[in-house]
């Protein structure tokens, strides 16, 4: 496909990297001529420098052959023209990252009316995954398939779990939970796991399951189920004021503390039944009079990477509830995942997540059929979601007579609107929707998983 990026920022040079190895052909637009020339030549891809919005800087980056423009500068005015410029010009489709909360009740509007085959907000996105994480404290990362019916949770073992020294064949006879085990990850090695597979302490595990048999699960295992009673977060920017208002009927108390007094008297007249707390996250007596040390969950949203992930240490010290840390760096985030940190929000990978995910399925009209994809461990296993819509190959024998590919995992088959984890002797049949994890990334259709 042919792909015109527009905004060489960390969201852009992010896209550019993940389309790029997934052999689109990309071309990247900005005003900053340094920010192309560093672009296009680490990532190896055309690069433009040039206003998005100029009707001939479009016409120079293709827009006329183009499949796919995706704005994501740093202005959402200049955005939404640039979408609008090449809808005219190209007839492509186009995404626009939108995060200014002003514009948040109009998306639908935006979309439909500018002709936008997406509308990101990373903020917002930012702040769903988090409203997740405070549903069910025992996750670091909860990605949803089948429109929500199966779960694929994510995990980290304490040294006293149950599940320390036993494999994973002896999860459904012993516990007598229907999920099913997708990845371990151990220090720097992941693993699609095997029935043979022992478990150690500080391991990262994904399952997959219906949401309510990963209740049961869990509370098999020992860990909380029940959602958050109260949560104390750090910051008053835009991704905290979309999560007080997703969570405002959850029944769940916030404390926002921002050491803005405009801000925090803005978030006052936005926020009625919030606590807004006018004073610096960092103070630490101020965080033990607000009882960090008996809060169930602790968020930090601050502006500040280094402050953030300082503040989520010091509640690890003090408290044992739920510790989310936002990160707006993805560069060290090798050296981030190592900091006992417990779940990390990277705003910019849950975009650059949503676009690719919409641009590989572009390539269903194509004759492929992937619905939903997630990154699993970043770089080494994708989860996806197919469905099956047509007598195939896949179709003909049981899972066990298979000859897929090593390092593919069939995790769970949805039909008639009932959710199955799958066994050996399970089929396939067409119309099914199929939840796939694999190391083989990149995938567009579910021939590709035959040897």
């Amino acid at each position: 496909m042919n792909i015109i990026i527009v905004g060489c920022g960390k969201v852009g040079r992010v896209l550019a990297e993940r389309l790029n190895e997934q052999g689109n052909s990309i071309t990247v637009v900005d005003i900053n001529s340094v920010r192309v020339n560093e672009t296009a030549e680490r990532y190896d891809v055309m690069g433009i420098a040039g206003d998005g919005v100029n009707h001939k800087t479009l016409e120079e980056a293709g827009v006329a052959k183009a499949d796919l423009l995706i704005a994501v500068t740093g202005s959402d005015e200049r955005n939404l023209l640039c979408c609008l410029i090449a809808k005219k010009a190209g007839g492509c489709q186009t995404i626009a990252r939108v995060r200014s909360p002003q514009y948040s009740d109009e998306i639908s509007y935006l979309k439909e009316e500018l002709g936008l085959a997406m509308v990101i907000n990373p903020e917002f996105a930012a702040a769903e995954e988090i409203a997740r994480l405070l549903r069910f404290p025992s996750a670091l990362k909860i990605d949803t398939f089948v429109k929500g019916r199966v779960e694929l949770l994510k995990f980290k073992l304490p040294e006293d779990s149950p599940l320390c020294d036993m494999c994973v064949r002896d999860i459904a006879p012993k516990l007598h939970c229907d999920v099913l085990v997708c990845t371990v990850e151990r220090g720097e090695s992941a693993y699609i796991a095997s029935g043979d597979f022992h478990f150690a302490p500080h391991d990262v595990i994904s399952i997959i399951a219906e949401p309510k048999n990963a209740l049961t699960f869990f509370k098999k295992i020992g860990y909380k189920v029940k959602s958050a009673n109260n949560a104390l977060i750090a910051g008053g920017g835009d991704i905290t004021l979309y999560l007080c208002k997703l969570l405002e009927k959850s029944g769940i108390s916030l404390t926002v503390i921002e050491k803005d007094s405009a801000r925090a008297d803005l978030l006052s007249d936005e926020l009625s039944d919030v606590n807004i707390i006018h004073d610096d996250a960092a103070n630490q007596e101020m965080l033990l009079r607000e009882d960090i040390d008996r809060a169930d969950a602790f968020v930090t949203l601050t502006n500040l990477d280094e402050e953030n992930i300082l503040l989520s240490l010091y509640a690890k010290s003090v408290c044992n509830g739920k510790i989310i840390t936002k990160i707006n760096r993805i560069e060290f985030d090798s050296v981030i995942e190592h900091l006992d940190l417990d779940a990390i929000i990277y705003p910019k990978n849950i975009t650059s997540d949503l676009i690719v995910r919409y641009v590989r399925a572009m390539k269903k009209t194509l004759g492929t059929n992937l619905e939903t994809l997630y990154q699993i461990i970043k770089g080494k296993v994708e989860a996806a979601e197919f469905i099956v819509q047509e007598e195939c190959a896949l179709t003909e024998a049981p899972l066990s007579q298979l000859r897929l590919k090593s390092g593919v995992l069939v995790a769970a088959i949805s039909r008639d609107r009932k959710v199955l984890i799958p066994r050996g002797s399970d089929t396939i049949r067409r119309g099914d929707s199929v939840v796939v994890v694999t190391n083989h990334l990149g995938l567009h259709d579910m021939n590709d998983l035959l040897a």
